[in-house]
C-alpha cells in the first residue's frame, strides 16, 4: 500500500500492485488495473520511488519469513 494526495488534499492509501500506468501532465494520474483513475498531486517519479519501496518492503518481508 502507498499513501497519496487528492487534489483536494486528501489523503488516500491505495495497493500499489493495482497501479497499471502512471500519466504525468499537468496532473499525474494513476490507472488502476479496475479501471478507475485516480489524478494526485505527487510526481509520476515520487509515484515510482514509493511503488519501488513498497516493493522492496514486501520482498524483503518475504525473504524473512522464508
Amino acid at each position: 500500500m502507498i499513501r497519496v494526495t487528492l487534489l483536494n488534499n486528501a489523503e488516500m492509501i491505495i495497493n500499489a500492485e493495482l497501479i497499471e500506468t502512471v500519466e504525468s501532465s499537468n496532473d499525474t494520474i494513476l490507472t488502476l488495473s479496475t479501471g478507475r483513475k485516480i489524478v494526485v498531486k505527487e510526481t509520476a517519479g515520487e509515484i515510482a520511488q514509493r511503488v519501488m519501496e513498497y516493493q522492496a518492503a514486501v520482498h524483503r518481508e518475504t525473504c524473512r519469513t522464508t
